[in-house]
C-alpha cells in the first residue's frame, strides 16, 4: 500500500507474477510479486536487488522488461512516482 491507502501501481500481470512499481527515492527499480514472494530489479541492469521468487517467474519478469518499448514503460512510470516537487 501506498500512502492515503493507495495500491501500488501494477505494470503488467503475468502468469504467475505481476510487475509493480513502488514511488521511492533510491536507484530505479521495479518489483516482482508472486503468491509468498516479492523481488526488486534493477531497470538499469535487470539485476536482482533483493528478494527471491521462482526462477522461471523472475526470468519471465526481466525478459518481459528487456523489451525497449517496456523499458520506457517502467521507467515513465518511475520517474512520473518519484517527481520531485
Amino acid at each position: 500500500m501506498l500512502r492515503n491507502g493507495q495500491k501500488m501501481p501494477e505494470i503488467i500481470r503475468l502468469s504467475n507474477c505481476k510487475i509493480c512499481v513502488y514511488p521511492r527515492r533510491s536507484s530505479a527499480h521495479f518489483h516482482v510479486r508472486g503468491p509468498g514472494w516479492s523481488a526488486s530489479i534493477g531497470m538499469n541492469s535487470l539485476q536482482v536487488l533483493k528478494g527471491k521468487g521462482p526462477k522461471a517467474d523472475i526470468m519471465a519478469a526481466i525478459e518481459w522488461a528487456s523489451v525497449p518499448d517496456n523499458r520506457v514503460r517502467l521507467l515513465s512510470e518511475w520517474r512520473r512516482l518519484n517527481e520531485r516537487d
